[in-house]
């Protein structure tokens, strides 16, 4: 069962890249603006975790530090789903985060 969840853990963090790339390429403005936003977001998340929350994350942080940072990072993914018109999924996004996250701390106390 942790495999599955830590799969599930993956693919959300795959969906909140690209919650944050179809919010910039939405954006009501020329195409270079969305291409900027629609590459650069994504890359700035993606830059975010791999330094702060990945397995083999550049800086250790502890473990209520690493929890906050990404919960802060899936809030902005369902935040910018929610800019983009789809609300619904932000939040499908954030909640799935949430229940994956807390059955991996409780159910194996592994604060991934």
């Amino acid at each position: 069962m942790k495999g599955v969840l830590l799969a599930l853990a993956f693919l959300l963090e795959l969906a909140m890249l690209a919650a944050a790339g179809w919010w910039g390429f939405t954006l009501d403005a020329g195409w270079p603006v969305r291409v900027l936003a629609g590459i650069g977001v994504p890359l700035l998340l993606a830059v975010v975790w791999g330094v702060f929350c990945s397995p083999r994350a550049g800086v250790a942080l502890p473990v209520p530090a690493k929890a906050a940072v990404q919960a802060a990072c899936f809030l902005v993914g369902g935040a910018l789903l929610a800019l983009a018109g789809r609300p619904g999924l932000g939040a499908v996004l954030v909640a799935l985060f949430a229940v994956d996250k807390a059955l991996l701390t409780v159910a194996y106390h592994d604060p991934v």
